[in-house]
């Protein structure tokens, strides 16, 4: 047998498509060509391949040799193909039985003496593998992140040996073990801020609706604080949610740690990160912060202080909760569901309006640096909230605040009802059932009216009036929406 065929798998955005490496011997001079539109760390494969080979007591075959990674025109990276590169050129020159390679699907990096290390996107690769109807062999340490899709059929193996020994029937690969349950969420705790009573509240109803909030205020006074308290207020994820996270992050450079399973992302990039950092890109597109924090947490402290061009790369995701890269070649597509939560200063020295009026920037100043958020931007965001300098006295008797557990009964109670009635959080409502849904009463309407005529509230600002009431309304158990709803959710649309 010449010609060998065996099937492995790309990554492609989230999705896993099929490739097919065929390798062909011929008479000829000794050579490796390698074909099929790979990337560098797929070229240098053939070294890795020759020496694994050899070091594992086989024989590298000393003829010409042409592998094809089909289809043609998918680009291939990375270097999980070294191991179906082997597997093909061992059962082209005879010296493995092809008999059940049809049945596998195989992925690995291999090192020089064999070894098998791990892989990014396994958990991908595992569910289209299942879908497809065959058995996915793959690293061991890349087998337990694979395990956590329930239905995936699965062989870990420690090296090319095991798996070559399995294919000619001397040994058989044993499945992983089912991941160890994942540890429950730890969170920081909301009863650590003192205070901020307002802040509080308008955290609540972001968490019960899924709505963007834009917190400015002094240093210090508790915005960071606020941020990192909000996954702990959250609904639980479900199971599909889960598995979203996971495929996600099983493709970023740290990949997938199993036991933070349920754990809802916090991401929190420095405001120095690039556009690619931020929303995803590269030669090989990978996900951005935007996508690592689906449904999670977007943390953006020092809002200002970010590339203005990098800040309004988040309008589109903000809008349809997915980011679409564009390369000459191809379209990646990215999932992009998650809660942003951004943190200012008023001013660029950060005391404007601070009770002891150390504050001397220029008007010219703070609209210098308000200005750096665009119109636009600040537009999409559902809540706009002030976080006071508190008085030292209030800040040295405040007793501890309410536990993120009681907050947490609220907003799940909040959110059950919103599930029941739309499917989806408030947040994402749009069009004709949102009219159906958020409509006020006459007076809230009234209301809501003339917010639009004495701030020149737009459209788009008028329609997220109406999630926020929804939301409120939902927190009281009202099925209707009126004026004191409207009344409250109007607030959080006037700062800045």
């Amino acid at each position: 047998m010449s010609l060998a065929r065996i099937t492995s798998r790309a990554l492609a955005g989230t999705d896993a498509p099929e490739v097919t490496v065929e390798v062909h011997l011929a008479n000829g001079l000794p050579s490796l060509t390698l074909v099929g539109l790979p990337d560098t760390e797929v070229k240098e494969s053939r070294e890795r391949v020759r020496a694994a080979i050899q070091l594992a007591g086989f024989e590298f075959p000393n003829r010409r040799v042409t592998i094809n990674l089909a289809p043609a025109d998918l680009p291939k990276d990375s270097g999980r193909f070294d191991l179906p590169i082997a597997l093909g050129i061992l059962a082209a020159s005879g010296q493995l039985s092809a008999q059940h390679l049809a049945r596998h699907e195989f992925v690995g990096e291999l090192a020089l003496n064999g070894e098998l290390r791990p892989i990014r996107g396994a958990l991908l690769m595992a569910m289209a593998a299942t879908r497809a109807g065959r058995t996915l062999v793959l690293p061991r340490a890349s087998a337990g992140e694979a395990a956590l899709w329930p239905q995936a059929s699965l062989a870990q193996a420690d090296s090319l040996q095991a798996v070559c020994a399995m294919l000619n029937g001397q040994a058989r690969l044993e499945a992983p073990e089912p991941p160890p349950p994942a540890l429950a969420p730890n969170y920081p705790d909301l009863s650590d801020l003192k205070g901020q009573l307002a802040a509080r509240r308008a955290l609540e109803i972001a968490a019960a609706g899924r709505h963007s909030l834009l917190l400015s205020g002094p240093p210090g006074t508790g915005k960071s604080m606020l941020a990192t308290r909000l996954p702990g207020i959250l609904p639980a994820m479900s199971e599909t949610e889960a598995l979203e996270v996971a495929s996600v992050r099983s493709l970023a450079s740290g990949g997938l740690d199993p036991t933070q399973f349920w754990t809802r992302p916090y991401r929190a990039p420095h405001h120095s990160a690039s556009a690619a950092a931020l929303v995803g890109g590269g030669g090989q597109p990978r996900p951005g912060e935007v996508s690592l924090a689906l449904h999670g947490v977007l943390f953006l402290d020092e809002l200002p202080e970010f590339e203005r061009k990098t800040l309004d790369m988040l309008r589109e995701p903000l809008e349809t909760g997915r980011v679409t890269i564009s390369r000459a070649a191809r379209q990646v597509d990215f999932p992009a569901r998650f809660q942003l939560v951004a943190a200012m200063n008023p001013c660029p020295c950060g005391y404007h309006g601070h009770p002891s009026g150390r504050c001397r920037c220029t008007p010219e100043q703070i609209s210098r640096y308000r200005g750096k958020i665009s119109g636009p931007l600040l537009d999409r965001i559902d809540m706009r909230v002030e976080v006071p300098s508190l008085p030292a006295q209030d800040l040295l008797r405040a007793a501890p605040g309410e536990p993120s557990a009681r907050v947490r009964e609220r907003v799940e109670t909040a959110f059950a009802i919103q599930l029941a009635r739309q499917g989806v959080a408030n947040a994402l409502l749009d069009g004709a059932t949102l009219d159906d849904i958020a409509r006020p009463d006459a007076e809230g309407s009234a209301l809501a009216a003339q917010a639009i005529e004495r701030f020149h509230l737009s459209g788009r600002a008028y329609h997220r009036i109406l999630r926020l009431a929804r939301t409120i309304a939902d927190l009281e158990a009202s099925a209707a929406v009126n004026a004191r709803h409207i009344a409250e959710a109007i607030q959080y649309r006037r700062g800045l």
